[in-house]
């Protein structure tokens, strides 16, 4: 045998190299048309879990005997169920991570072992809360009776805020709602529906909230089992209307809140009356109103018309008196009219007894005035010298007149002779 056949058949011998990405492409796609391998059920107990900020979480499942690793990305369910020690189950794909040939359990959901776990856990969880008074009626609130502004947390995108919207714009249109959107499924929900009722908490005149969540399997409703939501619904300023799941479902946020209602409708109807069986209850106020004022208006006239017939009885005849003093009034206006007429009288008779008296009628029988030089009446002949000037008045005039010589009268014993006779 030649050199050159030896080394054709050494060739032929040997097998083909494959990269190594080749070798993980292809496990990898191995393992993923596996149908049984890419919907896949996983029991084991979580170790070395992680959750990063970027929202995945990352852990590993083990029994007694072997190690899975697994990754669940941010938009998987049930990461609430994840801590180191914990026995849940899984559900996803198992495949290669190629960049490190890892096997790897790709999950989607998590759920306890069991739901006797679940259950467990919300026992203790409701005895707990119990205990601290959490759930005890008298501290629940009455619902206001009509509500103005009504705070509904929930999911902005579900149908639960269209259920309740219709409600209500049926049945009381006179609220005003007001959304606080909130996650209500998830690892994230819990937190979130926290920061939904802090934030109901800063709200102004809102006079009740609900918290709704449509139906759902213990696992989806979890979130409203976790004592930091029981314990914002306790701290809520306002009541609080539940209406989580189906009317089957009950959860810790049911117990704690003012009023549990069995649906999210139901919760709308609660919440606030109709307007109809409002009207209804106004026209029947109205026809009670006026029937007891119609009674009561009855009522005094027939006690009125009773008070008047005993006073006319008890209050004596006053016929005669008033006769009496009509006639006091006519004689007391007749004797005023008399003194009136014997008052002008007498004016008249003074008035004629002063006008006779006066300087006018005096000068008109004979009697004059003389007036000395300056203007003054003379009194005494004794006032006059020869010589002087002065007037003489007259009833009808005056006359201006010297003195040539004045007489005064003599009166006795004026000259002085008696009286020397006297001291003689």
């Amino acid at each position: 045998m030649t050199s050159s056949e030896e080394s054709d058949e050494a060739a032929s011998s040997r097998q083909t190299a494959y990269t190594v990405s080749a070798v993980a492409e292809y496990l990898k796609a191995s393992l993923e048309s596996d149908p049984r391998l890419a919907d896949l059920m996983v029991v084991g107990e979580v170790s070395g879990y992680r959750n990063p900020s970027s929202g995945h979480h990352y852990f590993a499942l083990r029994d007694e005997q072997s190690v899975l690793r697994c990754v669940m990305f941010r938009g998987g369910r049930g990461g609430q169920f994840l801590s180191d020690g914990s026995q849940v189950i899984c559900h996803g794909r198992i495949s290669i991570y190629t960049a490190r040939g890892d096997l790897q359990y790709y999950v989607d959901q998590v759920e306890p072992d069991g739901v006797g776990a679940l259950q467990k856990a919300f026992e203790e969880m409701r005895k707990r809360l119990e205990s601290e008074g959490l759930f005890e009626s008298g501290r629940k609130r009455q619902l206001p009776a009509m509500p103005a502004r009504i705070a509904v947390i929930t999911s902005p995108t579900g149908a639960v805020i269209q259920d309740i919207l219709n409600v209500l714009t049926r049945r009381y249109p006179l609220a005003e709602v007001i959304l606080i959107p909130t996650a209500v499924q998830g690892e994230k929900a819990a937190p979130e529906i926290v920061r939904a009722f802090q934030a109901l908490n800063t709200l102004d005149d809102i006079d009740v909230a609900i918290v709704a969540r449509g139906g759902g399997s213990l696992e989806d409703l979890w979130s409203f089992n976790e004592e930091m939501v029981a314990r914002a619904i306790f701290a809520s300023n306002v009541p609080v209307i539940s209406a989580i799941g189906h009317e089957t479902d009950t959860t810790i946020a049911d117990l704690v809140a003012d009023v549990c209602a069995p649906t999210p409708s139901a919760a709308a109807e609660i919440v606030a009356p109709a307007t109809a069986d409002l009207a209804g209850e106004v026209a029947g106020y109205a026809a009670r109103i006026d029937e007891i004022v119609g009674r009561r208006v009855a009522d005094s006239r027939s006690h009125f018309e009773l008070a008047v017939d005993r006073m006319n009885l008890r209050v004596p005849d006053t016929a005669l008196p008033r006769q009496r003093i009509d006639d006091l009034l006519v004689r007391a206006r007749l004797a005023g009219q008399r003194l009136v007429e014997s008052s002008k009288l007498r004016l008249a008779t003074v008035e004629a007894s002063l006008s006779a008296l006066g300087p006018k009628k005096i000068l008109g029988r004979g009697y004059t005035i003389t007036r000395l030089a300056d203007g003054k009446a003379a009194t005494s002949v004794l006032q006059f010298e020869t010589g002087d000037r002065m007037a003489v008045m007259f009833a009808d005039g005056s006359v201006d007149a010297t003195v040539d010589r004045s007489s005064p009268d003599t009166a006795p014993g004026s000259d002085g002779s008696e009286d020397g006779a006297d001291d003689s």
